[in-house]
């Protein structure tokens, strides 16, 4: 009978504690918050020696943590945010740069969170997005289950227009809503509630906050105790943001505290490219937009309290596109077959596996310029360890760029005894030079077979987004400042009302819609803007202008005077049928 009774204790034991069993194990892949900011350079915070700039609790954080000391990143943003969330080469997603048509990720690219979502975790994403604004470019198309963002480059500009960094108008899940408060406050705000909203599931929070990027708009107050130390207003409205995003980072972690997820969140932090604005710079070369180190080499930080032992530096070479690989070795959730990634995981130097000199010899890779196509050697780098060829500096904004296959401009740097870049030893290593532009060669092929440097697609005529709105600053094909109409996929045949905003045209005249080798025109009356087509389902170049005299064809000049437009599907024409759109993955 004794036995029995055990018998029976010990199963309700185990059924009592079976519960809890199940509910550390759903518990135990980590959270993971990963903050990403805007033109925050090398030298924007103390720990990196910047004794005017206010970040003790990034100081401290990096201190307790592993500090990532040569970790590298796009020139400027949107290729950046490209790789980050895929772990491929910009190249390779549809990114060119970061306007005019270049910075449309393919919708068919598959992001971090849409593993991770695939593997149990909750996905927000707080902040600006910047890898296109239309279906199915969109964060909520591409894995992101709650989202709150801003679009385009920064808050106020094209196609966010007449906003503002203090109560902006926001994208949340969709829909356009007015929010109260400074932009970093809201975004990080909405960050903490996500986090607490449903404890049963693991959480991905994507942070990439818009400061310190321009405009510039902050509280006076903020800035005036930085101009008493003697700053230049530029720079005390830069150090004023990021002395605000340090107390929201603090707000944050004070949050995890509370609700005990602070020990098994892997919380990563970095910046997008190097500094905008010359400023302290930690002994770097140059800035945003260079391939120098100034505009590439940027902070990273990490923890996981549980199973990172922090207090450590490690300077072996990484870089963005290793983010995504990192992430999925840290919560066990495997990349699909077919799916191929540039990154490789860093969780084995995170961890303490492996010692920094065993880690593999490897070469990183980093172009970006102006332009829809990229050229060979055209303000580009190719990295090792200890060795940099640069290639022709300075080109970022030569669209005209013409490079020489045979004597390319090429600089070489030992990075282990010349970081700030001052010694081109070029000339006295040919070898090595020769070796490195043959890798960086092969690199540029290989990255150009993935799409052939075609950005990504806006489709229209599809439920998911109806109507939509095109951008001509933003997203139309722009050759040498001239934008030359927007590449769509319409997905189907029949009737599209286009509301085109005129701006100054405000007079009589005619909508003009080139469309498959075809001009369509519409006459409107002073003040109206927009007129129904026909237009039938295919992918190709679709034109919308603004003709004043409707004797005369709409000259290139025009294309300057008119704004963007909305494309709304109405239904199918009297002979059109009505397919179904569908986003195809990859």
């Amino acid at each position: 009978m004794n036995r029995i009774i055990a018998i029976f204790i010990g199963l309700l034991t185990v059924f009592a504690v079976a519960p809890r069993l199940m509910g550390a194990s759903k518990s135990s892949k980590p959270n993971i918050v990963l903050i990403l900011t805007d033109d925050q350079g090398i030298g924007d915070v103390g720990i990196h020696g910047n004794d005017k700039i206010q970040t003790p609790v990034l100081d401290r954080f990096a201190r307790e943590g592993i500090q990532l000391t040569r970790f590298y990143v796009s020139p400027v943003c949107a290729p950046t945010r490209a790789a980050l969330l895929t772990g491929r080469y910009p190249y390779r997603t549809g990114i060119i740069h970061t306007s005019r048509g270049g910075a449309k990720m393919h919708g068919d690219e598959v992001t971090v969170a849409e593993l991770l979502r695939g593997g149990g975790y909750r996905t927000g994403i707080f902040g600006k997005w910047h890898l296109g604004e239309n279906y199915p470019m969109r964060p909520q198309d591409q894995g992101f289950d709650e989202t709150l963002i801003h679009t385009s480059g920064g808050i106020g500009q094209p196609p966010d227009e007449d906003n503002s960094y203090s109560d902006p108008r926001l994208w949340k899940n969709g829909k356009h809503v007015q929010t109260r408060g400074y932009c970093t406050d809201v975004f990080f705000d909405a960050a903490l509630e996500f986090a607490g909203a449903d404890r049963k599931r693991p959480f991905f929070i994507y942070l990439p906050t818009n400061v310190p990027h321009t405009p510039l708009e902050v509280p006076d107050a903020w800035v005036e105790p930085f101009r008493r130390l003697g700053l230049d207003d530029t720079t005390a409205r830069i150090y004023a943001m990021l002395k605000n995003l340090d107390d929201n980072i603090a707000r944050l972690l004070k949050r995890l505290d509370e609700l005990k997820l602070r020990d098994n969140t892997l919380f990563m932090f970095l910046t997008d490219n190097g500094a905008q604005q010359n400023r302290f710079n930690a002994g770097l070369r140059d800035r945003k937009a260079a391939v120098y180190e100034g505009g590439v080499r940027v902070p990273c930080f990490a923890q996981w309290p549980s199973q990172l032992r922090g207090g450590r530096s490690i300077d072996r070479i990484a870089a963005h596109i290793d983010v995504l690989p990192t992430l999925l070795d840290a919560t066990g959730v495997r990349l699909p077959a077919g799916i191929t990634i540039d990154g490789t995981s860093l969780l084995p130097l995170l961890r303490g596996d492996v010692e920094p000199a065993a880690w593999p010899e490897r070469t990183l890779f980093i172009q970006c310029h102006r332009g829809l196509t990229p050229k060979l050697f055209q303000n580009a780098a190719a990295i090792q360890q200890r060795y940099k060829l640069v290639m022709s500096p300075g080109t970022f904004n030569r669209e005209d760029f013409e490079p020489s296959p045979s004597q390319p401009v090429v600089e070489l740097y030992d990075m282990e005894t010349d970081s700030g870049e001052q010694r081109d030893l070029a000339g006295q290593h040919p070898n090595i030079v020769r070796k490195l532009r043959g890798e960086y060669e092969a690199w540029f092929a290989d990255v150009w077979r993935s799409r052939r440097f075609t950005p990504g697609i806006i489709h229209a005529g599809n439920d998911a987004e109806n109507p939509v709105r095109l951008c001509r600053y933003q997203d139309a094909t722009w050759k040498f400042s001239q934008p030359h109409g927007w590449v769509v996929n319409i997905e189907r045949s029949g009737r599209y009302e286009i509301a085109l905003r005129r701006k100054e045209a405000t007079g009589p005249g005619r909508i003009v819609v080139s469309w498959q080798g075809r001009a369509l025109s519409q006459p409107v009356a002073a003040g109206e803007n927009r007129a129904v087509f026909t237009l039938a389902a295919a992918q190709g170049t679709l034109d919308v202008v603004f003709a004043p005299d409707e004797h005369l064809p709409p000259t290139p000049a025009n294309k300057n005077l008119e704004g963007d437009l909305d494309v709304r599907y109405l239904g199918p024409s009297a002979t059109s049928p009505e397919p179904t759109g569908k986003k195809k993955r990859r």
